[in-house]
């Protein structure tokens, strides 16, 4: 898989539409004399006082207590070295993006230009009193680790240098189900460490609390084995010093349980690898170049358990199962700091949630039929969503019994409740329909190919390994559009009006032909229409041209120009009498299914009936528990109408005949999304004590109305409207749609593919 990332697209990405990745937002009204009176001068003042009282106040009248600075100096920046505070701004933005779109907490970067140590400690202090925890980053060894134990001492917030303690965490948790997989008591296993940095020498702290003996340590760094008799040894090197009469790598290998390698790329040989006792564990997280490649290393032993730092492998060690989720733990008990008893229990919460029965979800978003618990699965997947309630009270509960939680939690339901709405945001499910998509790619024909932005995003997905690209359109056009922007991978291109395609479009005008031939449709015709675009493109999906799986187009026109061939040609499913529109909005409440937005204009009771089943079916697809209101201006029959009638039949007739739906109307639509209101005035509701997720209109001017005041007063991101009820996977993209979106439609296409490959409804 290509994981080449564009520089200029790198470089355009931080810097527009606006520089950065991340903003302050106001979280209080602001929209008269009055609010802003209360904002600042004079209504500011009181809080001020009662802070000045009680500096505990700080966390009941600011936002500290969600408020996290990353520091760093610059001065071990990734893989980049020694940067500089300035360049290393973007990895610390990138570090608060992560932290607000996994635990919902807020980041203040900061960039300190000093390496003194005592300077930088002095400086971290004195700003100290803004936050309410400090993530440490990217700091060289070993000054690191005196910085964060004098930090640690001197502060009464949470202080945690992620690049040690993150990879431990997530690593040790590993090891534990590793260890458990092939019976091996931690206390007896002989383990390699290639790498003495500060995540090594934290990794392989932590695996002693679960039981590995130091003596049975061997640590390596760049010039071999970290030996008792060597001079000039850190203090924290000779913590893990060896006498034994070993000196490189490859003699601690032999006869090793398992290997951590923190260091650098294919400095393990198969050889090596093949000296290692039975059921070897080796844990190669060197990114992006592991020590050994997973495949070769799979290849050269069959009884491997194998973990990497990377995302397109499997048991990915990745730092974002931890920090997040300690940080939102330690942040809600206002714990004074992050212990050993914290991130142990960390520790023992990951390793459980890896043998829990995984939700379909997951499955669905890594597109598995059954991950469980085994070789390829000692570790939870990033993207499982029940890290946010089960981590944080783990180590909420670890803060409160080690005594240095200064607010303890006392409604644990409650508790967890608050943390699975913390993330509500709507971009989860696209990050999952992306890492979908990625698990197995579909050719995707995009039919306007000569045009820029959607030639962009047909690079990128293809990059991504999103899906396949097919292009049509001229081809020396697309030819030299490619050049412009370095997309110079081989990928097939099709011109639907050159002389080499003349036999298909006449294969595909008489197919066409039969099928249209009693709709008043003459060859002749059938012949000219296969000259445009969509019309063989649409054919090259039914007759599977080219490998064709999938089918986006729409950039150059207007949606009902595009949809009528589209739908004449590719057909409905089985059993599907209309096909419907839906569109995905994805707001700060979680993903809002809105259909029909762009097809049926006035759709009466059965063929209302008709799009709840297949928005059901289609989120279904995207691996949601679909809960869905059919909207109004009435509530259950508060005002007659045409319109409040059908949509009583329609549920009526959805209540008997398909009763595994949730569903129920009509509802206003604040009701329909406010559960509170739902079940103080209609605890009688199929909906009671459940959050909507889809809503469905009683016409198309309300839905198409509705999605696009969301995306442009709420910013809300769209994408859609998805066609629902068609044979094959075909969406498509608004006129003139950004390339995000044509991406983000393609993502969509795959996953369509991907289910009906299996041949499930929608």
């Amino acid at each position: 898989m290509n994981k080449k990332i564009n520089k200029k697209d790198a470089l355009d990405y931080h810097e527009f539409p606006t520089p950065g990745k991340i903003q302050v937002v106001p979280t209080k009204k602001h929209a008269t004399q009055r609010d802003l009176g209360l904002a600042y001068t004079p209504g500011v003042a009181d809080p001020c006082l009662e802070i000045e009282k009680n500096l505990e106040n700080s966390y009941k009248y600011t936002s500290k207590g969600n408020l996290v600075a990353v520091i760093s100096n610059g001065t071990a920046v990734l893989g980049l070295g020694d940067i500089g505070p300035d360049a290393s701004k973007p990895v610390m933005e990138g570090k608060g993006l992560l932290f607000k779109i996994f635990a919902d907490i807020d980041v203040f970067d900061i960039e300190v230009d000093e390496k003194d140590i005592d300077k930088f400690i002095a400086t971290v202090k004195a700003i100290a009193p803004t936050f309410g925890g400090i993530n440490l980053e990217d700091i060289k060894a070993p000054e690191a680790f005196e910085i964060e134990r004098r930090l640690k001492e001197e502060l009464d917030i949470p202080v945690m240098h992620d690049d040690q303690h993150g990879t431990a965490i997530i690593s040790t948790a590993a090891l534990k189900n590793a260890l458990e997989l092939v019976k091996k008591d931690p206390a007896e296993v002989k383990l390699v460490v290639s790498g003495a940095g500060a995540a090594a020498i934290s990794c392989t702290r932590l695996y002693k609390k679960i039981g590995v003996k130091s003596e049975n340590i061997i640590m390596c760094d760049s010039k071999g084995v970290i030996r008792k008799d060597i001079d000039n040894l850190s203090s924290q090197k000779a913590e893990f010093a060896t006498d034994r009469d070993i000196h490189t790598l490859q003699e601690a290998m032999v006869d090793s349980d398992v290997f951590i390698g923190l260091s650098k790329g294919n400095i393990v040989s198969p050889e090596m690898l093949l000296t290692m006792a039975k059921d070897p564990i080796v844990f190669a997280m060197a990114n992006p170049t592991a020590e050994i490649d997973y495949d070769l290393a799979v290849k050269t032993r069959n009884d491997i358990i194998m973990a990497t730092g990377r995302s397109d492998f499997p048991n990915q060690v990745n730092n974002v199962l931890g920090f997040p989720f300690i940080f939102r733990g330690a942040l809600d008990v206002r714990a004074t700091k992050i212990n050993e008893e914290m991130k142990m229990a960390a520790v023992h919460a990951l390793a459980d949630l890896a043998k829990e029965i995984v939700p379909e979800q997951v499955n669905i978003a890594y597109h598995e039929k059954n991950i469980h618990f085994g070789k390829e699965y000692i570790i939870p997947k990033p993207f499982d969503m029940r890290l946010i309630a089960t981590i944080p009270p783990a180590v909420a509960k670890a803060a409160m019994e080690s005594g240095v939680a200064k607010k303890p939690i006392k409604d644990w339901d409650a508790y967890k409740e608050e943390l699975e709405e913390r993330l509500g945001s709507g971009n989860k499910l696209l990050r999952t329909i992306t890492t979908r998509a990625k698990s197995n790619p579909k050719k995707v024909i995009f039919a306007e190919a000569d045009h820029l932005n959607v030639l962009k995003a047909a690079q990128i997905v293809h990059e991504e390994g999103v899906a396949i690209p097919i292009l049509l359109g001229n081809k020396k056009e697309i030819t030299k559009l490619m050049k412009e922007i370095q997309f110079d991978a081989k990928i097939q291109i099709v011109d639907p009006t050159s002389k080499s395609e003349e036999e298909r479009r006449n294969r595909f005008a008489k197919i066409y032909w039969k099928k249209q031939q009693r709709n008043g449709l003459n060859l002749l015709t059938s012949h000219k229409l296969m000259h445009n675009r969509d019309y063989f493109a649409a054919m090259m999906v039914n007759e599977n041209c080219y490998g064709a799986e999938a089918l986006v187009t729409g950039y150059t026109k207007s949606y009902p120009t595009v949809a009528k061939p589209i739908i004449e040609l590719i057909g409905k499913m089985e059993g599907i009498n209309r096909v419907s529109a839906t569109n995905i909005m994805l707001t700060s409440r979680g993903p809002l299914f809105l259909s029909d937005t762009a097809l049926n204009i006035n759709p009466d009771s059965m063929e209302m009936a008709e799009i709840a089943k297949m928005t059901h079916n289609t989120m279904k697809m995207f691996g949601l528990t679909p809960n869905i209101a059919m909207i109004s201006y009435s509530n259950f029959g508060s005002a007659k109408s045409e319109s409040s009638e059908k949509i009583a039949k329609a549920i009526a007739y959805l209540h008997k005949n398909s009763p595994e739906i949730t569903i129920d109307g009509e509802l206003q639509v604040d009701f329909a999304l406010n559960s509170k209101m739902r079940s103080e005035k209609f605890p009688f509701s199929k909906l009671e004590g459940k959050k909507v997720n889809g809503l469905i209109y009683p016409n198309l001017e309300s839905a198409n109305i509705s999605y696009k005041l969301l995306k442009e007063l709420n910013k809300a991101e769209s994408i859609g409207p998805l066609i629902m009820g068609l044979n094959k996977p075909v969406h498509l993209i608004q006129l003139g749609a950004s390339v995000d979106e044509i991406v983000n439609m393609v993502s969509v296409a795959v996953v369509d593919a991907q289910w009906k490959s299996k041949n499930l409804p929608i």
